[in-house]
C-alpha cells in the first residue's frame, strides 16, 4: 500500500503495534453503551479498514467475544482497547482512533448510536448525530 495510506498504530506500554489503511469510511464517534463499556469511557472514535489491511508486528492482542458474534481486542499487559469485528462484516475490522500513532489525521464525520449516549454526553461540535448506526455508502 502506498506510504501516504498507511496508519500506524499501537497500545499504551507499545507491545502491540500495527499497521493498516486506509480508512473505508469516514471516522464515526461511537456513544453505544457497548463501546461505552469495553473502553472505559463515554464515547470512543472509530476508524474501518480491510480486515485484509491490518498487520500486527510482533504480538497480537488479546480477544474477547462481547456478543455473539462480536470480538473486541486490546493489549493483553496495558489494556489499550484496539479493535472491533464483527461477523456481520467480515471483510473489515474497525480500529480505535486513540491508539493510532497520529490520531489527529483522521477527524470524526459524525456521531452515531446516540439513542444509547449519557444524558450529558450531547456533542455540540456541529457534526451529524445519528440514533443507531450511519449508513454506510
Amino acid at each position: 500500500m502506498p506510504e501516504a495510506t498507511v496508519l500506524t498504530g499501537g497500545c499504551l506500554c507499545r507491545r502491540v503495534r500495527y499497521r493498516a489503511g486506509p480508512p473505508l469510511y469516514t471516522v464515526s464517534v461511537c456513544h453505544c453503551e457497548s463501546c461505552r463499556r469495553g473502553i472505559g469511557a463515554h464515547a470512543v472514535a472509530w476508524l474501518t479498514v480491510s480486515r485484509a489491511s491490518l498487520q500486527f508486528a510482533d504480538e497480537l492482542p488479546a480477544q474477547y467475544a462481547s456478543s455473539a458474534g462480536i470480538f473486541r481486542a486490546h493489549c493483553a499487559a496495558c489494556g489499550t482497547a484496539i479493535s472491533y469485528y464483527t461477523a456481520a462484516r467480515p471483510d473489515e475490522i474497525d480500529l480505535t482512533v486513540g491508539s493510532l500513532d497520529d490520531p489527529g489525521r483522521l477527524a470524526p464525520a459524525d456521531h452515531i448510536w446516540m439513542a444509547d449516549a449519557l444524558p450529558w454526553d450531547r456533542p455540540q461540535d456541529g457534526l451529524p448525530q445519528h440514533p443507531g448506526t450511519r449508513p454506510l455508502p
